[in-house]
């Protein structure tokens, strides 16, 4: 009988892993390419509307705002409601809203846009984990996660190869920042069509799982969740604010995205600025979109190293303290391009390192149940970061603060985050 039951529980995994992990992935590349196109649209659009750098990094931020107002409730939705509903009218809604980027002409039609597309993107992300929680025993969940987040690198570099394209078009009276916004917002309303036929809510309602896996996942889950419930029941807002490292952990997000989020908006432009005035906005995409590449095997080694050292803390400080030094090394005025260069492909390497480590401190600081809590209230300061980020890279580009010095204040978020989850105590050692 073990014999079989194990054999079930293989083949159950596995086809789940083959089912759920991709059409997440491809979920999320979207997501993360219709949340950065901005910064590399930005590159004609201010030649076009005559934005201000103040005026991108405002609406650059409010897409944060949006997205932290609105944030909570998409979990429940997926936990109480239906995630394939849910998603549904995520994709649809936010890929609307990206494709109606193109439309804006004046500066509040753009902070509209962006806050608009925060508000439809809202609940994407949390709605993912409880997501996991539904499919994915805790022993492989953290792997099947990893595998979800090479998503955002990939996006990035996916989007600044395909933006290069896109700049160059000139179809219908309309200019290539808005063929942007039209063409990367376009695969999110169609997956979102297509999402009810693809997406399966619970195991109970997988025909494509035979009825010995479907009950094996049900009666593992259903275990695992009175297990968690057994460790302390719920617990509140008040406990959680009261632990010091839930904060170290919150502000050390926080601080580390100053840097994170600053890159993705901003990276093009202070590219743009390094390769001098001469090279065309697709050369720029073209010399950004592998800085962003390297960030992948940033992701597939951090995960790989994690499993195999057990000491995650260690593992994210040192990827923070890296990409915060090359960051800052690549910002050396005056050096050969070339040597520059290989600084923001370190960086970007090291900038994708973190946070799959990051992400499993909060289970070694609480119990489970607590845990739970810590994650949404340390994800809303990562989010709260993303405003903050941009506003100030905004306002020291509209005081004709050089590019040199933008991006040492984003390699000081990297840095400053490292030092404050070094800080952070560790209940128990990680099991390898």
């Amino acid at each position: 009988m073990p014999v079989l039951s194990d054999a079930v529980a293989r083949s159950c995994r596995r086809k789940v892993a083959w089912r759920i992990v991709p059409l997440l992935l491809a979920m999320y590349v979207i997501s993360y390419l219709d949340r950065a196109n901005a910064g590399f649209a930005k590159l004609q659009m201010e030649t076009s509307l005559h934005f201000s750098p103040e005026v991108f990094g405002r609406g650059f931020g409010l897409f944060f705002i949006g997205y932290l107002l609105f944030e909570i409730p998409g979990a429940l939705f997926v936990e109480h409601w239906s995630a394939r509903k849910w998603f549904t009218r995520i994709l649809i809604t936010w890929g609307i809203c990206s494709m109606s980027t193109a439309l804006v002409r004046t500066e509040g039609q753009f902070y509209l846009a962006r806050f608009l597309l925060g508000v439809a993107e809202a609940g994407f992300f949390p709605g993912v984990i409880v997501y996991f929680t539904h499919w994915f025993p805790r022993d492989i969940r953290a792997r099947a996660m990893a595998g979800m987040l090479i998503a955002v690198p990939a996006s990035l570099s996916l989007g600044a190869f395909l933006s290069a394209f896109l700049m160059r078009l000139d179809w219908l009276n309309l200019q290539g920042w808005q063929w942007v916004f039209i063409l990367e917002g376009a695969p999110a309303v169609l997956l979102g069509i297509a999402l009810p036929f693809l997406m399966t809510d619970r195991p109970r309602d997988a025909r494509w799982l035979t009825v010995e896996e479907r009950d094996w996942l049900e009666a593992t889950l259903a275990e695992e969740r009175r297990e968690t419930q057994a460790a302390g029941g719920p617990v509140s807002l008040s406990r959680i604010l009261r632990m010091p490292a839930v904060w170290l952990l919150a502000l050390g997000i926080f601080a580390t995205n100053l840097g994170g989020y600053g890159v993705v908006s901003w990276l093009p432009t202070a590219v743009k600025s390094f390769i001098g005035t001469e090279a065309t906005d697709s050369e720029v995409l073209l010399w950004t979109g592998p800085v962003f590449l390297f960030g992948i095997g940033g992701v597939l080694c951090s995960g790989w190293w994690s499993q195999r050292s057990g000491q995650p803390r260690r593992l994210c400080v040192a990827a923070q303290l890296a990409a915060g030094t090359f960051w800052a090394l690549s910002a050396i005025p005056e050096q050969p391009w070339a040597l520059r260069y290989v600084f923001l492909c370190l960086a970007g390497f090291f900038s994708n390192s973190w946070f799959t480590p990051f992400w499993t401190l909060p289970t070694l600081v609480a119990t489970s149940s607590a845990a739970a809590v810590a994650i949404g209230t340390i994800n809303m300061a990562a989010n709260f970061s993303g405003f903050v980020s941009n506003e100030v890279v905004g306002q020291m580009k509209q005081r004709d603060m050089t590019d040199n010095a933008c991006m040492l204040f984003l390699a000081g978020g990297f840095i400053l985050g490292g030092v404050l989850v070094s800080l952070v105590p560790i209940r128990k050692k990680a099991t390898p």
